[in-house]
């Protein structure tokens, strides 16, 4: 078996388990998990909010304002999503977990409209 044939296999099982989420969602948590991490200037441990603002810093820097939309296509219309797909990554054996780590640590931390609407930065790229 393949390394993408294994990966889609896991996303596959994923999806089947929480079919509520796209596979992508899974794959764009690792990609914000990954830049959160090069962010870095030592590895360690990231916070569930550490998290959940890299997911939002990288949707805002993928999609601009259509963000909400993809997250949402998705299956993610709130940070507590972002929590529900971790820990179904963390159960698949894809991530690990402290002893800490709860997948509350992920409720209300910010709001999809205010930061993806609201708040976008549309001056940003002028």
């Amino acid at each position: 078996m393949t390394e993408l044939q294994f990966a889609d296999e896991i996303l596959d099982q994923l999806q089947e388990r929480n079919p509520r989420f796209h596979s992508r969602s899974y794959e764009f948590v690792l990609q914000a998990l990954h830049s959160v991490i090069r962010a870095l200037e030592e590895p360690r441990h990231i916070s569930g909010r550490e998290l959940a603002h890299g997911v939002r810093d990288l949707a805002l820097g993928r999609y601009g304002p259509l963000a909400r939309t993809v997250l949402e296509h998705w299956g993610i219309h709130e940070t507590e999503d972002v929590g529900c797909v971790v820990f179904a990554m963390v159960e698949q054996g894809i991530l690990v977990k402290e002893d800490e780590d709860e997948q509350q640590d992920f409720t209300d931390l910010f709001d999809f409209e205010k930061v993806f609407e609201r708040d976008y930065p549309w001056s940003a790229g002028l």
